[in-house]
C-alpha cells in the first residue's frame, strides 16, 4: 500500500512538472502571473512555473502585424464626403504594455487611425487630398506611434490605400482628365504642324541661300575669268611691244613702213592718196634714211 501511494504521488508530481514545462517559440513571449499580479515576460526558450500559482496571461506574437481597416467616411476642408481606406503595420515591441495597457489594443488602433484620419483630411481640400498621400502618410504614423507608445506598440508605417471620391465627383474629374487629354491632344498636333511648317520654310530658306550661294560663286567665277582674260590680253600687248623694242624697231620705222604701205596703195587703182598729218616729218625722217644708206654706200 505505501508503495503504491508513492507511485501514485510520484506520477502526480511528474505530471504536474511535465505541465508547467512551457516552450516559448521564436518571436513570441508569454506573459507570467503569479497569484494574479504581473509577475514576468518569458523570452524565446525552455521555461516552468510554479503549478497553481503561475499562470500564462497572454501570449504575445512579436511580428510585424498588417491592420488593414474598412473605408472610413471622412470630410474634407470644402465639404466632400469621401471614404479613405487606409492599411496600418504596426509591431509589438514591449509584451507587458500590450497587455496591460489598453483593453483590445486592435479595436483601439482602428479606431484612433479613424480619428486622426478625418483630422488630417479635415484640413485639406478635395485637390490636396487626392495628390498628398504621403503627406497624409507621414502624419498618420507620426500620430499613431506616438499615441500607440504607451501600449508597448510600434507602428511602423500607414497607407492610404484607396480613395474614394463621391459618383459626381468622378465623373467630374474624369471629364475632366477627357478635356485634358484632349487639350494635350489638339496642342501636340498643333506643335506638330507648327514644327512641320518651320521645317519646310527652314528648307526653302536653305534652298535659297544655296542658290544665292551657287549665283555668287557663279558670278565671282565668270569675274575671275574675264580678268583672267584681261590679263592675259594685256601680257601678250605687253610682250609684243617688248619684243618690238628689243627687235630694234622705233617710231621711225613704223612711219616707214607706214610709207611703204601708202606707196604700194598708190599702185594700184587709186585716185586719191590720204596723206597723213606728219607727212613732212615723215618725208625728214625719209631723207635722212636715204642720206644714212649712200653714207654707207661710199
Amino acid at each position: 500500500m505505501p508503495i503504491f501511494t508513492i507511485g501514485i504521488a510520484c506520477v502526480v508530481v511528474l505530471v504536474l512538472i511535465i505541465a508547467n514545462i512551457r516552450i516559448v517559440p521564436q518571436s513570441d513571449a508569454f506573459i507570467i502571473e503569479r497569484l494574479g499580479t504581473y509577475s514576468s515576460t518569458w523570452q524565446t526558450g525552455l521555461h516552468a512555473k510554479l503549478p497553481f500559482i503561475d499562470s500564462v496571461s497572454n501570449r504575445v506574437s512579436l511580428k510585424e502585424k498588417v491592420l488593414d481597416f474598412p473605408p472610413q467616411p471622412v470630410i474634407t476642408k470644402d465639404n466632400v464626403t469621401m471614404n479613405i481606406d487606409t492599411v496600418v503595420y504596426m509591431q509589438i515591441t514591449d509584451p507587458k504594455l500590450y497587455t496591460y495597457g489598453v483593453e483590445n489594443p486592435m479595436t483601439a488602433i482602428e479606431t484612433l487611425t479613424a480619428t486622426t484620419l478625418r483630422n488630417i483630411i479635415g484640413e485639406l481640400e478635395l485637390d490636396a487630398t487626392l495628390t498628398s498621400r504621403d503627406v497624409i502618410n507621414t502624419k498618420m504614423r507620426s500620430i499613431l506611434d506616438e499615441a500607440t507608445d504607451p501600449w508597448g506598440i510600434k507602428v511602423n508605417r500607414v497607407e492610404v490605400k484607396n480613395i474614394m471620391p463621391p459618383e459626381a465627383i468622378r465623373d467630374a474629374m474624369e471629364k475632366q482628365m477627357r478635356a485634358e487629354r484632349e487639350r494635350r491632344e489638339k496642342i501636340l498636333v498643333a506643335e506638330g504642324q507648327k514644327q512641320s511648317e518651320i521645317l519646310v520654310a527652314e528648307g526653302k530658306k536653305q534652298s535659297r541661300i544655296l542658290e544665292a550661294e551657287a549665283e555668287k560663286e557663279a558670278r565671282i567665277r565668270r569675274a575671275e575669268g574675264e580678268a583672267r582674260a584681261i590679263l592675259e590680253v594685256q601680257k601678250a600687248t605687253a610682250d609684243g611691244l617688248r619684243m618690238i623694242r628689243e627687235a630694234g624697231i622705233d617710231d621711225a620705222v613704223i612711219k616707214l613702213r607706214s610709207l611703204e604701205t601708202m606707196e604700194k596703195a598708190a599702185n594700184g587703182q587709186a585716185t586719191k592718196i590720204i596723206v597723213p598729218a606728219d607727212f613732212q616729218n615723215l618725208a625728214g625722217i625719209v631723207s635722212s634714211i636715204s642720206e644714212i644708206a649712200k653714207g654707207s654706200g661710199k
